[in-house]
């Protein structure tokens, strides 16, 4: 079937896959709001909870790659069915978990069936849809809406949990789940494959596996382990030697699980190089303003939640704009005002302080979301439009991967700034700092006032060093010079 389908089935197809990927997304989101009532209910520590979020961002990480292969394999339609349902049986399992193994193995279901989503609903999307402008607008959509959920989870979390339970998260996925899965078997029709399955590379994916979970296990738990601890140590090697014995198998396997070919691809490289920084940066240093809203504004959840709002509209607002520009301004332009952008409303945040209003939070992340969605679209097409039509699933997996590894990439390495610039601060504001009247209650004050000033410098450090690298992907993104070739693509 060719990939131009009808102008009104094209869209309803966007809409099925945009469900999939918002309830999928909303549900990571959600969940963690869930840990205070679970943790209580399972009498098991914040360490012990930790592992719930932890579970499944490993499964999802290694099995992106997985379903990406098999989708161009199978074919994208049967592969988002299987993940589809396997989600809604997995959250079915969640809400009845009966204590933290139970819970961490149901979740692991849920992340395994949430990783099929990625690649295969933009394969889906890039054959669908006709390349150019109409394409990059539909891509563009469709990655917004990690960003609406994203905000949305908190905002409807909250009512949720406290009028139904925690088990009502995982239970709200099954009625949207079947309506979403009713719609992907109605619209989505299956994409021709040339080529048949030979012999899957379960080596190269269980060596892939073990390297990335020894990785993000060490993004994940190293603060707390200590970067230079045995632990830590014991994940880099792993890390480092399955991944060098990853490489070897791909070079020689005939249905290799990653095409190392994709990376020999100058376009496709400098794109997910400079996905990197943005994600890395990003999802490294936004992760902290809810934190400072509720630590240092006093604000509680549902306030919280209500300064993303304005986000979420400027990222999808701005994914449909910039789409419009594909084919009419050169990628790397948009790319570099979209970074750019970015940078400015990441540079704002450094003017946070215990006195700041609801804009001084609003305003940053609206500018930086109307920057980053941007050049969504772009972004997002350059990767689909820079390999072969029965390529898309795994080129747009390994991209997720990235994305995903990006993430906890910042998290680990922003949480360790700030963690040492606190330390730093209070040294170096103690030294410089004297009282005269040593009372307990003013030595109290004293102490809680240069403590309070350490840790507020140290979060305009990391959003100053957050702005720096956004405008150093800016600049980077001069070199991303796209050449479409994609020029057919067909789609059953």
């Amino acid at each position: 079937m060719a990939n131009k389908s009808s102008s009104n089935l094209k869209w309803w197809i966007l809409l099925t896959v945009i469900i999939g990927t918002f309830l999928g997304r909303l549900d990571q989101t959600i969940v963690n709001l869930a840990l205070p009532k679970i943790m209580s209910d399972f009498r098991i520590t914040v360490t012990s909870a930790g592992w719930i979020a932890t579970a499944y961002i490993l499964a999802n990480a290694i099995f992106v790659p997985i379903w990406g292969k098999l989708g161009d394999t199978f074919g994208q339609k049967k592969i988002y069915i299987v993940g589809f349902s396997l989600f809604i049986f997995g959250s079915a399992l969640a809400g009845l978990s009966w204590n933290l193994n139970s819970m961490i193995f149901f979740r692991v279901i849920q992340a395994i069936a949430s990783s099929a989503d990625y690649p295969t609903a933009m394969a889906i999307i890039t054959l669908t849809f006709a390349p150019g402008k109409e394409r990059a607008q539909a891509l563009g959509l469709w990655t917004s809406s990690f960003a609406a959920a994203s905000v949305v989870g908190p905002l409807l979390g909250g009512p949720i949990i406290d009028n139904f339970g925690w088990r009502s998260v995982f239970m709200i996925n099954i009625p949207i789940g079947v309506i979403g899965l009713l719609m992907a078997l109605t619209f989505i029709a299956e994409s021709e494959k040339d080529t048949r399955f030979v012999n899957f590379d379960w080596w190269g994916a269980l060596t892939l596996g073990i390297s990335l979970t020894s990785l993000v296990l060490v993004l994940d738990k190293g603060l707390d382990w200590g970067w230079t601890s045995l632990a830590s140590l014991i994940c880099y090697l792993g890390a480092a030697v399955f991944m060098a014995i990853f490489i070897r198998i791909e070079k020689r396997h005939t249905d290799a699980i990653v095409n190392l070919d994709f990376f020999k691809n100058g376009v496709f490289t400098n794109v997910l190089a400079n996905s990197f920084i943005v994600f890395m940066v990003l999802m490294g240093s936004v992760f902290l303003v809810p934190i400072f809203a509720q630590v240092y504004l006093g604000y509680d959840a549902t306030k919280t939640g209500i300064i993303f709002i304005p986000m979420a509209f400027m990222i999808v607002l701005m994914a449909s704009i910039g789409g419009r520009f594909v084919d009419t301004i050169k990628s790397q332009y948009i790319l570099m005002i979209s970074s750019g952008v970015a940078a400015v409303g990441l540079y704002l945040f450094s003017y946070l302080d215990p006195r700041s209003t609801i804009w001084a939070l609003i305003i940053p992340l609206a500018v930086m979301a109307g920057g980053l969605g941007f050049g969504m679209a772009q972004r997002t097409d350059i990767v689909a439009s820079s390999v072969q039509p029965d390529q898309v699933g795994s080129a747009s997996s390994v991209l997720a991967l990235v994305r995903n590894i990006a993430g906890a990439f910042g998290v680990a390495i922003f949480g360790t700034i700030l963690q040492n610039s606190e330390y730093k601060n209070m040294l170096d504001i103690s030294k410089s700092s004297f009282i005269h009247v040593k009372t307990p209650e003013l030595m109290h004050e004293f102490i809680g006032l240069m403590s309070l000033k350490s840790q507020i410098m140290a979060y305009d450090k990391v959003f100053i060093i957050a702005s720096v690298l956004a405008a150093f992907a800016a600049a980077t993104s001069w070199w991303i010079r796209t050449e479409s070739k994609n020029k057919e693509a067909v789609m059953e």
